[in-house]
């Protein structure tokens, strides 16, 4: 008679398929980038806020670097953005199913091969035959 309180171990880690995909490493690079400074520069405003507070010769000099942070963070950030747009330009975009940009290529593959058709159809002639190729066969 088999137990029936046996149970089977729940594993510690389960692996689950990610939500998303994973960014390209220039933009993980520069989001890493930004993410360092931006922490910086809230520590560093800190310190320079706490510095005012207790009225210490360390607060103008602070201050005055955690404006500069503050114009490298917003920097950082920008790269961050533009990092991205490049990739994603020079990389390509991944479509999808509804994207206007698929239509607009498939109709200009249809009309490129309707121009060949009709550039085909008028070398060979109107009755299949070269002007001057007598003895030809047509094409079927």
């Amino acid at each position: 008679m088999p137990v029936r309180d046996a149970r089977v171990p729940r594993q510690l880690w389960v692996e689950e398929p990610a939500v998303r995909r994973r960014m390209p490493d220039p933009v993980r690079t520069a989001a890493v980038r930004a993410v360092m400074i931006v922490s910086l520069t809230l520590i560093q405003a800190m310190v320079a806020f706490l510095c005012t507070l207790t009225g210490s010769l360390l607060a103008f000099p602070m201050v005055l670097g955690g404006v500069a942070g503050t114009v490298g963070a917003t920097w950082a950030v920008l790269d961050v953005w533009v990092t991205r747009q490049v990739w994603n330009q020079r990389h390509g975009v991944v479509s999808v199913p509804s994207s206007t940009a698929r239509l607009i290529r498939r109709e200009r593959r249809r009309s490129r091969r309707a121009e060949r058709r009709a550039a085909r159809d008028d070398a060979a002639g109107i009755n299949g035959h070269a002007a001057g190729g007598g003895g030809r066969l047509s094409r079927v």
